[in-house]
């Protein structure tokens, strides 16, 4: 069975050549190979993201804004590593809250990916929630979140639009077909 693999190769230099509001773009020399190579890529803090589902197998999906696509995506409840101390299950359940004011009692780790290995160290850790109340919040949501749409949807009926390339979010994408061989559907 194919296994990724950690490797550690030396750092010759590392800069930050942009320093931005939520992640950083780096260039760094290494060797490789008896040769020195330049990269540049996006230094993300990671990100986890939750497959909510209730009893039905209806999977909670939000609507929102993703500028860089000029699109309005479905996606499942996600958002970044960036309180110092957090653990990834914590990060996770905030995010469900804060994004569909959802609690769950169950929670399991379901799958962990690379979004874009080539340019970006981004890793999403995606949890599976079950066991849903709705507690609302009165948290204010500022930008793209203040107009999210928030729907149950069967997982038989995401996991189509996802294999239909009508749903292109990849943490929705990797989830729903994480959820979806778990479940047996």
């Amino acid at each position: 069975m194919p296994k990724d693999r950690p490797a550690s190769l030396a750092i010759s230099k590392s800069e930050v050549v942009f320093a931005g509001k939520i992640w950083d773009i780096k260039r760094e020399s290494f060797d490789y190979n008896g040769e020195t190579l330049v990269r540049e890529f996006v230094a993300h803090p990671g990100a986890v993201a939750v497959i909510a589902l209730n009893d039905s197998n209806q999977v909670l999906l939000i609507n929102q804004y993703r500028h860089p696509v000029r699109e309005y995506l479905w996606e499942i409840p996600a958002g970044l590593l960036d309180q110092p101390g957090e653990s990834k299950v914590e990060a996770a359940k905030r995010e469900l809250l804060e994004e569909t004011g959802y609690i769950a009692e169950s929670w399991t780790e379901l799958i962990e990916f690379h979004t874009t290995p080539g340019g970006n160290n981004e890793t999403i850790a995606i949890f599976l929630a079950r066991d849903l109340r709705h507690q609302g919040h009165d948290l204010e949501l500022e930008g793209e979140e203040t107009d999210m749409q928030v729907e149950w949807v069967p997982l038989a009926s995401a996991l189509e639009s996802v294999l239909a390339s009508e749903m292109r979010s990849p943490s929705a994408a990797v989830g729903i077909m994480a959820a979806a061989r778990k479940l047996g559907i």
